[in-house]
C-alpha cells in the first residue's frame, strides 16, 4: 500500500531522506525488502547516500546500517545469506535471556518478603489477596531478554570495514528515536546533546521492547522501544530539512474481510491471545501513523512524503513465522514483490513526484517477472567473487612480472670483462 502526500509549491534542494519505523524482526524484514525495490526500481536514489536517516525500534538497526554506507544487498548479505565477509547476524543475539535481571530480582525477593509479611501482620483481617500480592510485583523482571550481546554485535559490526559507531564521524545525518522511560519524552540519539552516544547504545534503547527486554540505562536516564511515543518519528528527517521523505511503516491491522469470497473469512480470536494482541498494536499503530502523517502537511507544506505500508490483507506478512530463516527468506521477497507492485501501479502519481526530485522510475524492473530479493542477492555474490578472481589474477601476474626481473641475470659484456 503506497500512499504519497504532494506539496504545492515542493522545495528542489535534492534534500532526500528515510524514516523507517518499528516491528520487531518482522517489520525489519519487510522494510529490508521494500529498500532493495525501490533501490531497483527508482533510478537516481541511492539509500546508502542519502540527506537524513531515522529510524525507531528495529527501523533503527537498517537506519544506522544505510547511514553508514551499507546497502539493502549488502544488509541481506549479513542477515540473511551470511556470505558478507561481516560475523552473521544469527536469532541467537536476540534471545539471551536477561540473567542479571533475573539475579537482581531475586535477591531483592526476601526484602519484599519481609515488607509483606509486616503488613499483613499489622492488619491480617483486613486485606485482600491482590493487597497481599502487590508487594511481590516488584519481585518481577523488567524484561525477559538481554539485548546486550545485540548491542555488542552491532558494536563490532559498526567499528570494521569503514564504518562508524559515532554518530558525529557519519558523513550522513543519523536519528535514533528511544523512549525515556523516566519522563515519557522521546530521546532523538545522533542530535545535539545525546550525539555522543555509541551508535549501537542507542539502537538497543530503541529496539528494547517493554516485558520483551530489558531497559537500557544511558548517563544515569532509562530508555525503552521508541515507538511507544510514535510509529515512524518523521518529523527528525523532515526537520533537518529533508524536502522528500521514503517513510516505511511495517504494522498495519489485518483486515480479515478484504480478501473476497475467494478467500475463507478469518476470525482472528480463533488463533489464541497473541493475536489478538497484534492486532490491538497494529491497530494502534495505525491510527497514529495516519494522525502523524496528516498532520506533517500543515507542519512541513514544502515537504513531499512517500510512505510505504503493506496491504491490510496481506495474509503472509500477518502470519508469517519469524523465527524460521526460511521465512525470513520469502517474506524478504514477499516484501520486494509487493512493493513493486505498489510502485507500478501507482507509477502516473508517482512519476511527477519523483521528478521534481531528480528520480524516475525503471519501467524494466518494475515489469521484470524475473527480479526479486534472492536474484539481487545472487547477483551482488557473484560481481563480487568475479572482482576477487580478477584482482586476484592482476596481483599474480604482478607477483610473476616483479618475480621474473628479480631473477634476470646480469649480462656483462666482453670489453668491460677483459678490461
Amino acid at each position: 500500500m503506497l500512499t504519497l502526500q504532494t506539496a504545492i509549491r515542493p522545495r528542489k534542494t535534492g534534500r532526500i531522506g528515510v524514516a523507517l519505523a518499528g516491528g520487531g524482526p518482522l517489520g525489519a524484514f519487510y522494510e529490508l525488502g521494500a529498500l532493495q525495490a525501490l533501490t531497483d526500481c527508482v533510478e537516481g536514489l541511492e539509500l546508502d547516500d542519502l540527506h537524513a536517516y531515522a529510524g525507531v525500534s528495529s527501523g533503527a538497526i537498517l537506519a544506522a546500517s544505510l547511514a553508514n554506507g551499507l546497502t539493502p544487498i549488502d544488509i541481506g548479505r549479513i542477515a540473511i545469506s551470511n556470505d558478507s565477509g561481516h560475523e552473521p547476524a544469527h536469532p541467537g543475539l536476540f534471545l539471551q535471556p536477561a540473567i542479571r535481571e533475573y539475579a537482581r530480582r531475586i535477591a531483592g525477593l526476601p526484602g519484599i518478603i519481609w515488607d509483606a509479611t509486616n503488613q499483613f501482620l499489622r492488619a491480617p483481617l483486613s486485606q485482600s489477596i491482590a493487597e497481599l500480592l502487590a508487594p511481590f510485583a516488584a519481585a518481577m523482571p523488567a524484561g525477559m531478554l538481554d539485548s546486550a550481546p545485540f548491542e555488542r554485535y552491532l558494536r563490532r559490526l559498526f567499528d570494521s570495514g569503514g564504518m562508524t559507531n559515532d554518530f558525529r564521524k557519519l558523513r550522513r545525518r543519523l536519528y535514533i528515536v528511544a523512549t525515556n522511560l523516566n519522563t515519557g519524552k522521546a530521546a532523538v540519539f545522533g542530535a545535539p546533546g545525546l550525539d555522543h552516544v555509541p551508535v549501537s547504545r542507542a539502537i538497543q534503547a530503541s529496539t528494547a521492547l517493554p516485558g520483551l527486554y530489558s531497559p537500557v540505562e544511558i548517563d544515569g536516564e532509562t530508555y525503552a522501544d521508541g515507538a511507544l511515543l510514535r510509529t515512524m518519528h518523521a518529523s527528525v528527517v523532515l526537520e533537518a530539512g529533508a524536502d522528500l521523505l521514503f517513510g516505511i511503516n511495517p504494522l498495519v491491522p489485518f483486515d480479515a474481510s478484504a480478501g473476497g469470497r475467494r478467500q475463507r473469512r478469518i476470525d482472528l480470536t480463533d488463533h489464541g491471545l497473541p493475536v489478538v494482541l497484534g492486532q490491538t498494536l497494529r491497530s494502534l499503530v495505525q491510527s497514529r501513523m495516519q494522525v502523524g502523517v496528516a498532520a506533517y502537511k500543515d507542519r512541513f507544506p514544502r515537504a513531499e512524503i512517500l510512505l510505504l505500508e503493506p496491504d491490510r490483507a496481506d495474509r503472509r506478512m500477518f502470519f508469517s513465522n519469524m523465527f524460521r530463516y526460511s521465512d525470513r527468506r520469502r517474506l524478504v521477497d514477499h516484501a520486494y514483490q509487493s512493493t513493486r507492485r505498489d510502485l507500478l501501479r501507482c507509477s502516473d502519481e508517482l512519476a511527477p513526484l519523483l521528478a521534481r526530485h531528480g528520480l524516475r522510475l525503471s519501467p524494466e524492473a518494475l515489469k521484470d517477472p524475473a527480479r526479486s530479493f534472492q536474484a539481487a542477492l545472487t547477483l551482488q555474490r557473484n560481481h563480487d567473487r568475479r572482482v576477487v578472481r580478477e584482482l586476484s589474477a592482476t596481483l599474480d601476474r604482478v607477483e610473476a612480472m616483479l618475480a621474473g626481473g628479480r631473477q634476470k641475470p646480469r649480462t656483462v659484456s666482453r670489453k668491460g670483462a677483459a678490461g
